[in-house]
C-alpha cells in the first residue's frame, strides 16, 4: 500500500484511462465489422417450391426504361410503352399491359449474407401494376412479398439503381 496519495490516485487515473482505451478498442472493432458487413451484403438468387405463402409485404414506386432491360434478382424485364399500354418481358414471357393491370413474376428464394455468413433465407414473390409512362419510363407500383419478414435495407439489393425505387 502506498504511503503517498498522490501515488493512489495516479493508479487510478491510469487503470481509468485503460478501460477507456479498451472500451474505445472494442468500439472500433464493432464498427469496423459493421463496415465490414454492409460492404459485403449480397442477395442470391435462387428457383424456389410451389405453395409457398408470402405473408410480409413491402411496396415501392418505381421506374423501368422504356426498352432497356433491368434485373431483379434473376429474373430479366424489358418494357416497351405506347400511351396507356406496354408490353411487359419478363425473361422472355411477354404480356401486354394496360393502366391499372399487374402483372406477377414467378416465386424465387433467396439467401442473404454478410461476411459469407447466410443471415437470412426467404422465398419472395413480385408484382409489378403498372400506373402509366413519363417522358421515356415506365411507372409501376411494386410488391415484394416473402415468406420472412426481411429489413427493407437487405431487401434493396435486389432492387437495381436505375428503377429509382422509392418505399411506399
Amino acid at each position: 500500500m502506498p504511503d503517498n496519495p498522490v501515488e493512489t490516485e495516479s493508479e487510478q487515473l491510469t487503470g481509468l484511462s485503460t478501460r477507456a482505451k479498451i472500451l474505445v478498442g472494442i468500439v472500433i472493432v464493432i464498427f469496423i465489422i459493421a463496415i465490414a458487413a454492409a460492404f459485403t451484403l449480397t442477395v442470391a438468387v435462387m428457383g424456389t417450391q410451389a405453395g409457398t405463402s408470402f405473408p410480409y409485404v413491402t411496396s415501392y414506386k418505381v421506374t423501368l426504361p422504356d426498352g432497356q432491360p433491368v434485373s431483379i434478382g434473376t429474373t430479366r424485364i424489358t418494357v416497351m410503352t405506347y400511351e396507356n399500354e406496354l408490353v411487359a418481358d419478363v425473361d422472355g414471357t411477354k404480356e401486354k399491359l394496360v393502366v391499372g393491370q399487374q402483372r406477377v413474376i414467378s416465386p424465387h428464394s433467396a439467401r442473404i449474407t454478410a461476411l459469407g455468413i447466410p443471415l437470412l433465407d426467404t422465398d419472395f414473390q413480385i408484382t409489378l401494376t403498372y400506373l402509366g409512362q413519363t417522358g421515356n419510363n415506365a411507372n409501376f407500383d411494386l410488391t415484394v412479398k416473402t415468406s420472412k419478414q426481411v429489413p427493407e435495407f437487405m431487401l434493396r439489393p435486389l432492387i437495381p439503381a436505375n428503377m429509382n425505387a422509392q418505399p411506399v
